[in-house]
């Protein structure tokens, strides 16, 4: 066992360091390694992450533009035609009401039958006017009894005048009783000439001829003169109709003098009639915004039937209809209705605009867009001006 306390000499071997470390060889290099390897890992991430937060960013922006569909305003440059409700007339109609109070003896035409101008319709019995005309006959006896001795008398103070038997007071006194006597002759056959004329209104006679299309009268009815009285008979000429037809005003400029319609009436499912223009009112009635338009045509077969009921097809020229908008295009807001437009940087314009004529899927606007306008389709309610859009691919 070798002695601590001894020497070491020169030939003794080195003692053993065992606390001393030495680095292997390339470690250092891989350190840096690792290190500048972690450093380009943390980099990377934090780059990501940015690239993600930005990306969302801008994707979060880019949803926030709404995509809008757009359509283009169409303008019917072929003209067309608007479907209108007619009121189908004869051309000459004549309601025969009472002139004079009476009953009814007899009617002679029911609904339904032709007659001929002049002919009897019925016939009254006025037991009033009997009376009536007895004592304007006796008025006028009386009267003209007066008045021949008024005219005696008078030519006896003439010729005593002459004579100088007389004053002149005398004669003037007797020429006036005369004139006054020559008034109530006339007065007295005025009255009995009134009272025979109402006596002719006992019958009642057909003004032209035609249909009766309507009867109110029976045998001992008692019928009275008013205004509000029921008209006994109408008597109707079928040969030829009138048709009614309210124009709406914006229309009304297209009304010419040589235009025709076509129209259809129920009982004649797809059978087509056309009438020409008569006459135009010429003025817009306020309660309905329409001009009162007259058409008329022949009837001669008797096809028609006044009262009934036509649906007419009035026609306009190219353009007359304005711009079409599909009414889904349309916005219902406190300033009236409006489109929503878009202008050339993709901002919303709203536009409000005047509806012509309403047909449900579409709608004919007066005034408010132009043809060039991109018009939004569907445009979501919360849309405001200014608002940005992008515009769909078709």
């Amino acid at each position: 066992m070798p002695d601590k306390n001894h020497d070491a000499g020169p030939n003794d071997p080195a003692p053993v360091e065992l606390l001393r470390h030495e680095t292997p060889p390339g470690l250092k290099r891989w350190g840096k390694m690792a290190l500048a390897a972690a450093v380009v890992i943390a980099v990377v991430g934090i780059g990501w992450r940015w690239w993600q937060a930005h990306t969302t960013a801008v994707w979060t922006d880019d949803q926030a533009i709404p995509t809008v569909q757009i359509i283009k305003a169409e303008t019917n440059m072929k003209g067309g035609v608007i479907n209108l409700p007619g009121e189908v007339q004869a051309f000459t109609t004549a309601p025969i009401y009472a002139q004079v109070t009476g009953y009814v003896r007899k009617w002679y035409f029911d609904i339904g039958a032709t007659v001929k101008k002049g002919q009897l319709l019925a016939e009254l019995d006025t037991p009033n006017l009997v009376g009536q005309s007895e004592q304007a006959r006796a008025n006028l006896v009386n009267a003209q009894a007066a008045q021949r001795l008024s005219a005696a008398t008078a030519q006896r103070f003439d010729a005593l005048f002459a004579q100088g038997a007389i004053s002149r007071q005398d004669k003037e006194e007797k020429d006036a009783d005369l004139s006054a006597k020559n008034a109530a002759v006339a007065a007295a056959q005025a009255s009995l000439y009134s009272v025979s004329s109402q006596e002719n209104f006992r019958r009642l006679l057909a003004p032209f001829d035609g249909v009766v299309t309507s009867r109110a009268v029976d045998v001992g009815a008692l019928v009275t003169v008013g205004n509000n009285a029921t008209p006994l008979f109408t008597v109707s000429d079928l040969s030829r109709l009138r048709i009614y037809v309210r124009v709406p005003q914006n229309y009304a400029p297209h009304i010419r003098p040589d235009m025709t319609v076509s129209f259809m009436v129920p009982q004649y499912p797809g059978r087509t009639f056309n009438a020409s223009l008569v006459a135009s009112a010429g003025a817009v009635a306020a309660a309905t915004g329409t001009v009162l338009v007259q058409f008329g045509l022949d009837n001669k077969d008797g096809t028609l039937q006044p009262g009934t009921y036509a649906e007419v097809k009035f026609p306009l020229p190219p353009g007359a209809n304005g711009i079409q908008l599909p009414a889904t295009a349309l916005m219902f807001r406190d300033e009236g209705m409006q489109v929503a437009t878009v202008d050339a940087t993709n901002h919303v314009k709203l536009k409000t605009i005047m509806i012509s004529r309403d047909m449900g899927a579409a709608v004919d606007i007066g005034s408010g867009i132009t043809p060039q306008d991109r018009i939004i389709d569907n445009p979501n309610d919360a849309l405001q001006d200014g608002d940005e859009v992008r515009i769909a691919s078709k």
